[in-house]
């Protein structure tokens, strides 16, 4: 039998990593690393074609075995610093009575992106109060292209609701454009025309290097699809990043994530990804990765992505001291400064070795350490600390030579006036502390509870912190399996995610169901397995903002064995880990594409004790669906499960309650969401209109209690 495969890539800051991996057996089949080649007159692309022709020729892959390639981007995040942006001609539009208020939400000037680095605008406005003729348009656009424009933003008061006039413009214009309708349904001109006008400085380079990725890899004869990762954990096709590359930011965070889930599934956790220089964290709430909106360079946009944030420590991090003690570890890397780790040395490398200080960069503070020997510097970092510790297990990608790390510590340790063991632990403790001054808001702020909380490692340095800052606070911890080439599995492996969001002050189930249909038709556009569609809905009060998301597999999963499915007995083990019992866990009923598990708990506050029903779904390949904390649920008929769902709904408004309580849908092919309602006739009405369209003759609800 012919193999199936998918190719992975991740490009990373300092190296790109791909992998391969065989569908039918759910294995990985070989991994590669190359440089990251940001130099290449083609910027990181070249990296991700070496990277695919490497691992064809390493483990004798076949163009006709591979059915998808999928890789994450630097090119978005790397344009912006470096200020690597084309000038943006924008066009804003709106009545003429409103003008003065439109441009002064439309005209964002230049926009600083870095220290001295901006993106450049110029700017037109077209009065739509009138009709807007042809020759107008073309004038307006003709005008922006004499300053310099390369690429045009329209954007018009209201243009959510009725985007034509941002169309038309976008039609006559002889380069490339982009409106604020096709990143955004919500309201807000200003942030609608500032997130495009980012995402248009970074159009011609992503157009170009999606192009020459295409390119080279139809050159080696492959006609599998090449997809790319988004910010928010899914994967699009290369038609979308070409047209919105922005919603590439944090792509590689995000891939590391979702490779993470692929294999640990948790409900409530932390994911740890170090690195050489940094690390990243985020969490994850109810099995799912917390999204938020991303802000870029100190500038709010309208694009959603993994809410990861960044600690300035990870493996290779360098020590810093007064001299008299350690003051710091990190933010600058053995990588960075260009040495090698001590912990990798020979240990007669280092004998006779002595502590010097020096600046990684010109500019850097002169209180870095490193060892000199026979005239040669090695770093003193994290990952030699951890292997002087004995923390580093035996095959562990950071496993180094003990012998070498200890003498290393020992060395520094005879000048700090402490022993080897006390100078492993205060560099270890130092960079637990900037990771802890991460996690510890997120986690109070995402109101994780501390009973359920795993720490999950991924990346080359997962074994050097995360099992240290967990123990700090006395929580469980795991780490990925690959953890070094986590990144690239997340990115073979990911899911379609797509999403909508639309300004509405008072949500009715219409809205929901007009944009719900949406979102599934461009997953389904992008790739996505019809019955693995599951659809979630949510309303922002505060912002008065509908939003709906899709998610599904790539629709290549058609004709695959089960190899990659879960059976009955591991989905029981399964959700009997992820609940943290081992008795007493349901399986509630039988449903196509879905395993539903129920439990009972008792819960004691104060001298009171109550009993709970947790549930939780899992999709057949074993990933967390959904998981509610106290829920009623039933099945049956569409129409029994709708009279069931108003019949609960109106008791519940009957007791005072006038929010309707969250409530969900499942009916074998897709799972729906209709926590964006809040009147319980609101809901009532949507369950019911949904499940007429049911696929299957059985149906569930699952009702949040409490």
């Amino acid at each position: 039998m012919q193999r199936r495969i998918r190719v992975g890539i991740d490009v990373g800051g300092t190296f790109t990593k791909a992998v391969a991996i065989d569908m039918l057996q759910g294995r990985i089949i070989g991994k590669v690393t190359v440089p990251t080649t940001h130099s290449s007159s083609e910027g990181v692309s070249t990296g991700i074609v070496q990277a695919l022709k490497s691992l064809m020729q390493k483990h004798d892959i076949q163009n006709s075995e591979i059915e998808l390639i999928s890789h994450s981007t630097t090119q978005a995040v790397n344009a912006l610093l470096e200020g690597d942006t084309a000038k943006v001609g924008i066009v804003g539009m709106g009545v003429g009575l409103e003008k003065s208020n439109v441009v002064k939400r439309t005209n964002v000037k230049d926009v600083e992106l870095a220290p001295n680095k901006f993106l450049h605008t110029c700017y037109r406005f077209l009065d739509t109060s009138k009709y807007l003729d042809d020759k107008q348009v073309e004038e307006t656009i003709a005008e922006l292209k004499a300053e310099g424009a390369k690429v045009i933003v329209i954007s018009e008061a209201y243009g959510v609701d009725d985007p034509s006039n941002e169309q038309f413009v976008m039609s006559k214009s002889d380069i490339p454009s982009t409106a604020g309708h096709e990143l955004t349904g919500i309201y807000g001109l200003e942030i609608r025309t500032l997130t495009a006008a980012i995402n248009a400085g970074i159009l011609p380079k992503a157009t170009e290097t999606a192009r020459f990725v295409e390119s080279a890899v139809r050159n080696e004869g492959i006609t599998a699809p090449v997809l790319i990762m988004k910010g928010d954990g899914g994967v699009t096709d290369m038609g979308t990043f070409q047209s919105k590359p922005i919603i590439t930011v944090l792509s590689g965070p995000a891939a590391s994530v979702a490779g993470a889930l692929l294999h640990l599934r948790v409900i409530d956790g932390v994911f740890i990804e170090v690195g050489g220089t940094s690390t990243n964290v985020c969490v994850i709430k109810d099995g799912r990765p917390e999204v938020r909106y991303v802000t870029i360079m100190q500038h709010p946009t309208c694009i959603r992505s993994l809410d990861v944030r960044v600690a300035g420590v990870a493996g290779g991090s360098l020590v810093r001291w007064s001299g008299r003690k350690i003051t710091d570890v990190g933010p600058r890397s053995a990588h960075i400064a260009g040495l090698p780790y001590s912990c990798f040395a020979l240990p007669e490398e280092l004998e006779g070795g002595q502590i010097i200080t020096f600046s990684p960069k010109e500019g850097d503070p002169i209180d870095y350490v490193a060892i000199e020997s026979a005239g040669k510097r090695f770093a003193i970092t994290n990952t030699c600390a951890a292997n002087a510790l004995g923390l580093v297990p035996e095959g562990d990608y950071a496993r180094a030579n003990q012998a070498s790390a200890r003498m290393a510590l020992s060395i520094l340790g005879s000048r700090l006036g402490v022993t080897t063991e006390q100078a492993a632990e205060m560099i270890l403790d130092a960079s637990a502390k900037k990771v802890l001054d991460i996690v510890e808001p997120m986690i109070k702020e995402y109101k994780l509870r501390k009973e359920r909380i795993v720490f999950i490692g991924g990346g080359g340095g997962a074994s050097v912190l995360v099992p240290y800052v967990a123990q700090k606070l006395q929580l469980q911890h795991k780490i990925a399996e690959h953890a070094e080439v986590i990144s690239s599995i997340g990115v073979a492996a990911a899911m379609i995610h797509e999403e909508a969001e639309k300004t509405v002050s008072n949500p009715m189930p219409e809205d929901i169901t007009a944009l719900a249909d949406q979102v599934k038709k461009t997953a389904l556009e992008r790739g996505a397995l019809p019955e693995s569609i599951t659809i979630q809905s949510e309303y922002v009060s505060e912002r008065s903002v509908l939003r709906v998301t899709a998610m599904g597999n790539v629709s290549l999963d058609i004709g695959t064995t089960n190899a990659q499915e879960i059976n009955q007995e591991e989905a029981h083990v399964l959700a009997c880990e992820l609940f943290g019992i081992n008795e007493g866990v349901q399986r509630i009923f039988d449903m196509k594409n879905y395993h539903i598990f129920a439990c009972e708990m008792s819960k004691k506050k104060l001298f009171l004790k109550s009993k709970k029903q947790p549930v939780l779904v899992l999709d057949k390949y074993g990933r967390v669906r959904l998981s509610v904390d106290n829920a009623a649920i039933f099945n049956g008929s569409p129409d029994e499960v709708a009279d069931k769902v108003s019949m609960m709904l109106d008791e519940h408004k009957a007791g005072g309650n006038d929010l309707a309580p969250q409530v969900h849908i499942l009916d074998g092919v897709k799972l729906m969401d209709f926590s964006s309602l809040t009147a319980p006739e609101h809901v009532a009405r949507a369950v019911r209109d949904e499940l007429k369209k049911a696929a299957t003759k059985d149906v569930a609800a699952i009702v949040r209690i409490g």
